[in-house]
């Protein structure tokens, strides 16, 4: 028989409040990035790592990232008429992406939480945590390298970033033995956002994960802990505990990841991303070398 294809959880409830008053009506998700919103990047991440069964976990005021991904026949039929072929493919492309589906997540109870309501959905099978605040170039494979550690070993697989330790309070954190293969490490321990004299480590988990079903159980008996949520991190680190589990990997990525949750680095994003592409690039560049001599 051949193995279950993997499923991705993309967590979406978030009131998104340092975007306010942006995401007052509209969707942190749904913020544009150059010319699509954040979420389609996330959702193209997980089509290019070979999964086609998306869940999107929402909650109020979140309709919008559905409507995005839906067909539109009347503004289909629109670009038809007005022979505008590019835009249309931009937006066909939206619609067929994957087979998304939603799920409200009902109370906001921490990212643990939203991951547990997946468990229906998923079932028996391992699966992929993306987060839409962390966008993740195209051309790096990080969530690949993840699959593939967790299938040759059986471990839940987390994506490790180093950063400033100043900067570090505002991460979950791990304490990690290794390096074992190249880039990864065994994860011997897990800290919800420490002070910095507390964190184990300069090792902040970014908003990957792939994850065995095996943590349902640990998220199901998991109480509230940082900020009275949920934590997967609490939960993970019962995983990293268990003396003849597989226990936690990590992959510390050295790529670029886009931080569209705080509102200087979404900037920077849009920038960066714009930059790089051939349509925008080139006058983007000139006018930015402009921009910075007048400072």
């Amino acid at each position: 028989m051949s193995k279950p294809r993997i499923k991705a959880v993309i967590p979406a409830a978030g009131l998104g409040t340092r975007f306010l008053p942006a995401t007052k009506a509209m969707p942190k998700e749904m913020l544009p990035v150059v010319d699509k919103p954040a979420i389609q990047y996330v959702v193209e991440e997980a089509v290019a790592a070979g999964i086609d069964d998306i869940l999107v976990i929402t909650g109020r005021n979140k309709n919008a990232i559905s409507d995005h991904f839906d067909a539109v026949p009347e503004l289909e039929a629109r670009l038809v008429e007005k022979g505008d072929h590019g835009r249309l493919a931009r937006v066909v492309a939206s619609s067929d992406l994957a087979d998304i589906h939603y799920l409200r997540q009902g109370e906001p109870k921490g990212l643990g939480h939203a991951v547990l309501r997946a468990r229906t959905h998923v079932g028996d099978n391992s699966f992929a945590v993306l987060l839409g605040d962390d966008l993740i170039h195209e051309t790096d494979p990080l969530l690949t390298t993840m699959i593939q550690e967790h299938e040759r070993t059986g471990a839940a697989v987390i994506a490790l970033m180093e950063v400033d330790p100043d900067q570090i309070h505002l991460y979950g954190t791990a304490a990690v033995e290794g390096p074992v293969d190249g880039d990864m490490v065994r994860v011997t321990g897990l800290v919800e956002k420490p002070a910095k004299e507390q964190a184990p480590s300069n090792l902040a988990v970014i908003g990957r994960y792939v994850l065995p079903a095996a943590v349902f159980d640990v998220l199901e008996r998991t109480p509230p802990g940082k900020g009275g949520e949920i934590q997967l991190t609490d939960a993970l680190q019962e995983l990293a505990a268990e003396a003849d589990g597989p226990g936690v990997r990590g992959v510390i990525f050295r790529g670029r990841r886009y931080d569209t949750g705080d509102r200087v680095e979404y900037i920077k994003a849009i920038v960066q991303l714009a930059v790089d592409r051939d349509d925008l690039g080139p006058e983007l560049r000139g006018w930015l070398k402009e921009f910075a001599d007048r400072l």
